[in-house]
C-alpha cells in the first residue's frame, strides 16, 4: 500500500484579493440572483446578490464608524444565523478578522479566547452571552466594543455608518491580500487550553474553490433547480465556516438554522428544501433511527429492514462497478430496489426536504453501512476528513467514485503522507499558517510545510484514506496490547439504544466500556414492548436493556481479536454532554474528563 498520494490541482492561478470581493463582484454581475434565504417572522425570504452586498457595505461602514480598524479582531459568539454571515463578510470587507466563539462556551473559555486573540470588539447573540462576556470584561482591557444581535446590534451599526463614504470601505477591501489573516479559529480541544488556528484568505479561497470545482454536481444542482443548502452546523466550527464561504463564492442559496433538534430542524428543511446538506455522522444516524422507529411504530419494520438490506447491496454493487470489480446491480436487484423507492427511500429523502440528493459528512467517522444505505436511498453522502488546521476538508470522497468506510483521497492540489508510525501528514495550500502566539505548538505540528495531524491512518492503492484512530487515544492494557478504540466505539454506538460509547483500559488487564443511552430510542423501545415510560436512571438496570447492549458489544468485538475485545461494560444513567465538560462543541469525546468523572464506575469494571 502507498505511503503517499497526491491529487493534481483543479484551481489554477494564484488567488487574488480577499473573501469579501466576491460579494461585490456578484452584485455587479448578477444583482437579482437569490443568494441567501433569511427567516423572518417564521417565513423564509429571499435575499439577492445586490441586497446582500448593500447590507454588508452598510454594516462595514458602521464597524469603521465605531472604531474597528484594519487587522483588528472581533469575536462572534452566536448560534448559526444570518447575521453571523453578514458580520463575517462585513469584517472581511474592512480587513478585520472575525474570531468565532461557541455560544455554549464557559466564562473561562470566553476570557481565554478574547484575551489570547486581543479582540477589540465582540458580537453576542443574546443577553445571557452578553452577561458571560460582562463577567470577565475586567480582565480584557483591549475589548472596547460589545454588540448584542437580539438588541438591535446590526441596526445600530448601520445607523452609525451612514456618514461614512462607501469608498472608505472599498479602499480597505482592496488592501486585503490573499496572505492576510482571515480568521483565528480556536480548536475546541479535548485536553488543555484551545489554541488559535490562524487561517488566511488564501486558505479559505483555495479550499472553497477546490471543493466547488471537484464537487460541481453538488454545488450546481440538477436541471431546472437552483442549488441551495440549509446550514445547521455551528459557524464557530471550521466546517460550517467553509460551507458559508463556498456557498457565497459559488452563488449557492444559503440558509441558516440554529437548532439541531428535530422539532425545529425538520420543518425548516421542508420549507427551505435544500438540494444538499452538510452535517456530522450523528445527524445522519438520527435521520436513519427516526425513520426506522416510525416504520416499527406503523408495523412496517420488517419491510424497512429489507429495504435497508436492498439499499446496501444495491449501493455496494454500484461501488464495485465504479472501481471495476463488478458488473453493477443485477436486474433482480434493480427491481427490488425500485419496489422500495416509494415505500421507504422517498420518505427518507422527504425528511430532508424532498430535494436533497447529495450530502457531505465530516467531524468523525460514519459507518460504511450507514453510508451505503443513504446512497441506496438516493442520497450520496460524501464523507471527508480534515481539521481546523487544514481549513476543513483535507480528503473527501469524489462524485462517481465513493468508497464508503473511507474518507476519500486528498482534495485536488494536496498530498497525504503516512509517516512511519502511521500518523497522517497533510500538505497543500489549505494548511494553516500556525497557532496564534504559540511558536512551540506550531513547530510541533508543522514540519517542513507538512501538517502532522495526530491521527493514524492508511492509504489504499487508489489513494483513499482510512482513519484508524488518534495517536494519543491508543489504549495500552497492562498485558501490553495496543487497542485503537474508534472502530469498536462506532460499532457499539450504531445500536439504536446507544448514544455514546467510550472505551477504557489503559494499564488495566482488559478493555471495558462506558455506555450512555439514546433516550428517544429508549422511549420507542419501551413503547414497542408495551411498557410505561421510564427515566434513564430507572431503566439502566433492566436485564432486557443489558442484553441489548451486550448484543451491540458482541457485534463490535467481531472487528478485533479476542485480546482487543470489550470484556465488560457499564450502562450510565447520565449523558456525556458539552455542558458537563465531557464533549467538545463538535461532539468529540473528552476522554480524560470522562475517565475522571467516572473513575468509580471504571474501577468497578475491574474486580480486584
Amino acid at each position: 500500500m502507498p505511503h503517499e498520494f497526491t491529487v493534481p490541482p483543479l484551481v489554477t492561478g494564484a488567488p487574488v484579493g480577499g473573501l469579501a470581493d466576491s460579494v461585490f463582484e456578484h452584485a455587479g454581475q448578477d444583482p437579482d440572483r437569490v443568494v441567501l434565504g433569511r427567516k423572518s417572522g417564521g417565513v423564509w425570504r429571499d435575499v439577492t446578490s445586490a441586497e446582500f452586498a448593500a447590507q454588508v457595505l452598510a454594516l462595514a461602514k458602521g464597524l469603521l464608524a465605531q472604531g474597528i480598524g484594519f487587522g483588528e479582531r472581533v469575536a462572534v459568539m452566536s448560534r448559526t444565523r444570518y447575521e453571523w454571515t453578514l458580520f463575517d463578510f462585513a469584517l472581511w470587507a474592512i480587513g478585520a478578522q472575525p474570531v468565532p466563539v461557541y455560544p455554549s462556551s464557559s466564562a473561562e473559555q470566553v476570557h481565554w479566547i478574547l484575551q489570547d486573540s486581543s479582540c477589540a470588539g465582540c458580537v453576542v447573540e443574546d443577553e445571557d452571552q452578553a452577561m458571560t462576556v460582562g463577567s470577565v470584561i475586567e480582565g480584557l482591557p483591549g475589548l472596547r466594543l460589545l454588540w448584542q444581535l437580539d438588541a438591535g446590534a446590526v441596526e445600530g451599526l448601520v445607523e452609525s455608518g451612514r456618514t461614512v463614504d462607501e469608498d472608505v470601505v472599498h479602499r480597505h477591501r482592496r488592501a486585503v491580500t490573499p496572505d492576510a489573516v482571515a480568521t483565528v479559529i480556536y480548536t475546541s480541544g479535548t485536553t488543555g487550553r484551545p489554541k488559535g488556528c490562524v487561517l488566511t484568505h488564501a486558505n479559505f479561497m483555495f479550499e472553497a474553490d477546490t471543493m466547488v470545482a471537484r464537487w460541481e454536481s453538488v454545488f450546481r444542482a440538477g436541471p431546472g433547480e437552483e442549488p441551495s443548502t440549509l446550514l445547521f452546523l455551528p459557524l464557530a466550527h471550521v466546517f460550517g465556516r467553509m460551507v458559508e464561504v463556498a456557498a457565497v463564492r459559488s452563488r449557492v442559496k444559503l440558509g441558516h438554522q440554529p437548532v439541531l433538534a428535530a422539532a425545529e430542524l425538520l420543518p425548516d428543511l421542508a420549507a427551505f428544501r435544500p438540494t444538499f446538506v452538510l452535517g456530522v455522522p450523528h445527524v445522519f444516524e438520527k435521520v436513519f433511527a427516526a425513520a426506522r422507529r416510525t416504520a416499527e411504530a406503523e408495523g412496517r419494520v420488517g419491510a424497512f429492514d429489507r429495504a435497508v438490506e436492498t439499499a446496501v447491496r444495491y449501493s455496494e454493487a454500484r461501488e464495485q462497478k465504479a472501481f471495476g470489480t463488478g458488473p453493477g446491480p443485477s436486474a433482480g436487484l434493480r427491481m427490488e430496489h425500485q419496489l422500495f423507492e416509494k415505500l421507504v427511500y422517498g420518505k427518507v429523502r422527504e425528511a430532508l426536504g424532498g430535494r436533497v440528493r447529495h450530502a457531505m459528512s465530516g467531524g468523525s467517522a460514519m459507518s460504511r453501512r450507514l453510508g451505503l444505505f443513504f446512497d441506496g436511498a438516493g442520497i450520496t453522502v460524501f464523507e471527508g476528513y480534515g481539521l481546523t488546521e487544514s481549513s476543513a476538508a483535507a480528503t473527501a470522497n469524489p462524485p462517481g467514485a465513493t468508497k464508503y468506510g473511507t474518507v476519500g483521497p486528498p482534495i485536488p492540489g494536496s498530498t497525504v503522507h503516512i509517516a512511519e508510525d502511521g500518523e497522517v501528514w497533510l500538505h497543500g495550500p489549505h494548511v494553516f499558517a500556525g497557532y496564534l502566539g504559540d511558536a512551540r505548538a506550531t513547530e510541533e505540528v508543522l514540519r517542513g510545510g507538512w501538517l502532522a495531524t495526530g491521527d493514524l491512518g492508511r492509504l489504499d492503492r487508489d489513494g483513499y484514506l482510512t482513519i484508524t484512530g488518534r495517536k494519543k487515544e491508543i489504549l495500552v492494557t497492562s498485558n501490553g496490547k495496543s487497542v485503537a478504540p474508534a472502530a469498536l466505539e462506532e460499532r457499539v454506538r450504531s445500536h439504536p439504544l446507544v448514544s455514546h460509547c467510550v472505551l477504557v483500559g489503559n494499564d488495566r488487564p482488559f478493555v471495558a466500556a462506558l455506555v450512555t443511552l439514546d433516550m428517544e430510542g429508549i422511549a420507542h423501545w419501551l413503547s414497542m414492548r408495551g411498557l410505561a415510560q421510564r427515566t434513564a436512571a430507572e431503566v439502566v438496570d433492566d436485564p432486557a436493556l443489558a442484553a441489548e447492549v451486550r448484543r451491540a458489544v458482541v457485534a463490535a468485538n467481531t472487528l478485533v481479536s479476542q485480546a482487543e475485545g470489550i470484556r465488560a461494560f457499564r450502562v450510565l444513567a447520565e449523558q456525556f454532554t458539552e455542558e458537563r465538560g465531557l464533549l467538545t462543541p463538535s461532539l468529540k469525546l473528552k476522554r480524560r474528563a470522562i475517565e475522571k468523572a467516572y473513575a468509580r464506575e471504571i474501577a468497578g469494571l475491574y474486580p480486584s
